[in-house]
């Protein structure tokens, strides 16, 4: 079981007293990539090892953390501290999302596979996902932002939606539309894979 760190920092976390144009960047993005991904501080220092207290400087750009702590902070959004930092999209007018680009997996377990299709650093307006959910499985999810709204399409397979006190079920080729701003799921009652894609938007 995952505790959550203690909110003092360790002193390998300790922070520069003014963060540099780079620890600005990095700043930008934990707060970009965290709130794409729905996670609290609390959540992203389990996941990362990184104090509660930590982050929150770094977000509000007043620590410049090392090394190591960077690279625990990528790894936990599965990501190199280059990709983390770095905006290589700026150089071409096209970006492409590669189908074998593992920084863009979401989720990878026994139940559930999400796939970012959305490139990581678009604003956040809208979100683009693939989602593979295993046989008599389901993917279940706490309320969003107030105003989020999910659009579900079926490809492969079938499934059962439940938002809020409202519940519907889809074919391949049916689509809802839904409040994500209260609890929700996704479920594949059959026993065959569900593939289905995924927008999420935001007011």
């Amino acid at each position: 079981m995952t505790t959550t760190p203690p909110d003092a920092p360790s002193p390998s976390e300790a922070p520069a007293k003014t963060p540099s144009q780079g620890g600005q960047l990095l700043c930008d993005r934990v707060i970009e990539l965290r709130k794409r991904r729905g996670l609290t501080l609390d959540q992203l220092a389990s996941a990362c090892g990184v104090s509660r207290s930590m982050l929150s400087q770094i977000e509000r750009g007043r620590a410049n953390p090392t090394l190591a702590v960077t690279l625990r902070i990528a790894q936990a959004f599965g990501l190199s501290i280059g990709d983390l930092v770095d905006q290589p999209w700026t150089a071409s007018t096209i970006e492409v999302v590669r189908g074998d680009d593992a920084t863009h997996l979401f989720r990878d377990d026994r139940e559930c596979r999400i796939r970012t299709l959305s490139p990581l650093h678009l604003e956040k307006h809208v979100e683009f996902y693939e989602l593979r959910i295993a046989p008599r499985a389901s993917l279940r999810s706490a309320p969003h932002f107030e105003g989020t709204r999910e659009l579900l399409t079926i490809t492969s397979g079938s499934a059962r939606v439940v938002a809020g006190d409202s519940d519907c079920r889809l074919a391949v080729g049916d689509s809802a539309h839904y409040h994500a701003d209260q609890d929700h799921v996704i479920e594949n009652e059959s026993d065959d894979e569900l593939l289905a894609f995924l927008v999420v938007t935001y007011e």
